[in-house]
């Protein structure tokens, strides 16, 4: 049994690791560029930033995704059966279960697809690499819309 004094530990702990879960799946897409803002290309390699987000984003998920799970876990049995009570609590964990799926399922993909463009590619294949990295910022949009929800039902508690 977890001592309930521990719920608000066990809380910023799931917050903080399930933010750094999706985090670099929602940065990676703005900050992938193939011109720099006066328009030459872009040919030099990433910088610190997002080598950062790369090796998360293949490094970081398994442990990430079990300490998000385990702090979950932790904190439901804390709640026990008043967690079934708190419908804005449910649509949350809802929320960000699709957002998870959709970080993993659709936004890595498409990510790893888009670090792969040379230097030298054809403007066809450079035309298709915008067309997917506008692609990647859409789907980044929902997900930060849906975090955003996630956080306005935190907060507000609708229905408690």
């Amino acid at each position: 049994m977890i001592p309930p004094a521990l719920f608000p530990v066990l809380l910023l702990a799931h917050i903080t690791l399930a933010l750094s879960l999706f985090l670099p799946s929602f940065l990676l897409p703005f900050t992938m560029r193939t011109r720099a803002r006066d328009g030459t290309p872009v040919v030099a390699p990433p910088g610190r930033f997002v080598r950062g987000l790369l090796w998360l984003e293949r490094n970081g998920t398994t442990v990430i995704g079990v300490g998000v799970a385990v702090t979950g876990v932790g904190m439901l049995s804390i709640l026990g059966p008043a967690f079934a009570q708190q419908p804005w609590l449910l649509a949350g964990l809802a929320i960000y279960t699709g957002v998870l799926v959709t970080s993993f399922f659709i936004q890595r993909p498409g990510l790893r697809r888009l670090v792969g463009l040379r230097s030298d590619a054809s403007p066809e294949e450079q035309e298709r690499w915008k067309r997917r990295a506008r692609r990647q910022r859409y789907i980044s949009y929902g997900m930060a819309g849906a975090i955003g929800l996630i956080g306005w039902l935190m907060m507000a508690k609708p229905g408690a």
